[in-house]
């Protein structure tokens, strides 16, 4: 090689032209990256501060020393579909086939991604409900389909049914529901599940339900499932998680429950996508969802948390909204500062010391309705310790 060669410039970068230009750093990675740089309570990422069940991570390394370490069968396990379809029986009365109705995925983040990338063709549009999770506007955009968004208003966060018509056309696809609701912590009632039916009826659109907080919804109240009602069921495809659920986020396992017809369509992508997700990790779920008090004591044990956060909380001057679902406590700051919300989050982190998300962000518009989001999926020092922190604002 001659001597020259070494000196000469490296080749260009080819030109590459964003799919997701306006996507950077996520908010919850500065949130966290920022709350470790200043020894902060970390209520900013939505994940529990506590470990799984020991029988639960027992019961994976069991299956892996019984040699459950290659792939599993591309739609999940038997087993653990089956598992699946006799919770969504004894929990909504549903009936679901296993085989052609559940798929088990790596979370359901990539449910949410291979639903909106097996069904949304360019130029079609998807409906969806804002404030919303921050993967659902961006796994539109990848596959050249266009966000929709209708906004839900502080404090309350119902939805306007005359304003999600109004935006239903011809080129609409899909509308995307989540209840319980992040970041808001609202929920659907069968009333509103009975308006989208009315509204959706006659209809090709599609209907993707993220359910993955289905079990931490309190005071008694009963999950609206989108596959409770007739009119919605056939056009759904409805996101489950297990990590929500035992407590095991960073495991990456949950499902997606539709149709067969709208499943074998799913499965296409998901094959592609992932093939199939987490061997040993499913095996465990399924020996584990023998035992059903393990999800239904759910309600009872997230509803304490949150009454004993709002408890603690009292001593600040936040003013909290309602939590009706979900591991989220939203508070409004508006008659404390009039600075934007996400300035106010960095402030309470880096003078305070406690971490929150700022409810801006899950807005295509980032409308800032001066309401920050904290997680209390936490131990109770925790949350006594980040309550204490924030009576100083």
């Amino acid at each position: 090689m001659s001597q020259h060669h070494h000196h000469s410039a490296p080749a260009a970068t080819p030109v590459v032209e964003s799919k997701l230009p306006k996507v950077g750093t996520t908010i919850f990675t500065t949130m966290s990256a920022l709350a470790q740089e200043h020894n902060a309570i970390n209520l900013s990422q939505g994940f529990p501060n506590y470990d799984p069940a020991p029988e639960l991570q027992r019961l994976v390394f069991e299956h892996m020393q019984r040699g459950a370490n290659q792939y599993a069968p591309m739609p999940g396990l038997p087993l653990l579909r089956r598992r699946i379809a006799d919770k969504m029986q004894r929990m909504y009365g549903v009936d679901i086939n296993p085989d052609t109705e559940v798929t088990v995925t790596a979370g359901g983040t990539q449910a949410i991604f291979c639903i909106i990338a097996a069904f949304v063709r360019p130029g079609e549009e998807v409906v969806m409900l804002e404030p919303c999770y921050d993967s659902y506007a961006p796994s539109v955009e990848t596959v050249g389909g266009t966000v929709v968004p209708v906004p839900l208003h502080a404090p309350e966060y119902q939805v306007d049914w005359a304003a999600v018509k109004a935006k239903i056309t011809p080129r609409t696809r899909m509308l995307c529901i989540n209840t319980p609701h992040n970041p808001t912590g609202a929920i659907l009632t069968d009333a509103d599940m009975q308006a989208l039916e009315q509204i959706l009826d006659g209809t090709n659109v599609l209907l993707m339900s993220d359910e993955v907080y289905e079990h931490l919804i309190y005071d008694g109240q009963a999950h609206a499932s989108a596959l409770r009602f007739p009119g919605l069921r056939g056009r759904t495809l409805a996101i489950y998680s297990f990590g929500k659920t035992y407590h095991n986020t960073g495991w990456k396992t949950g499902y997606c429950i539709a149709p067969p017809e709208l499943t074998r369509e799913f499965r296409k992508v998901h094959q592609f996508n992932v093939f199939s997700s987490n061997h040993p990790v499913q095996a465990a779920f399924a020996d584990f969802m023998e035992d059903a008090e393990q999800y239904l004591g759910l309600p009872a044990f997230y509803q304490q948390k949150r009454d004993f956060f709002r408890a603690a909380m009292s001593q600040t001057r936040l003013k909290p909204l309602p939590c009706r679902g979900t591991y989220f406590q939203l508070y409004d700051y508006s008659h404390l500062s009039d600075e934007a919300d996400l300035d106010f989050c960095k402030r309470l982190t880096i003078e305070f010391g406690v971490a929150s998300i700022p409810v801006s962000v899950f807005y295509s518009d980032l409308r800032d309705d001066k309401v920050i989001r904290l997680c209390f999926a936490k131990t109770e020092d925790m949350l006594a310790e980040a309550a204490r922190r924030l009576a100083r604002v």
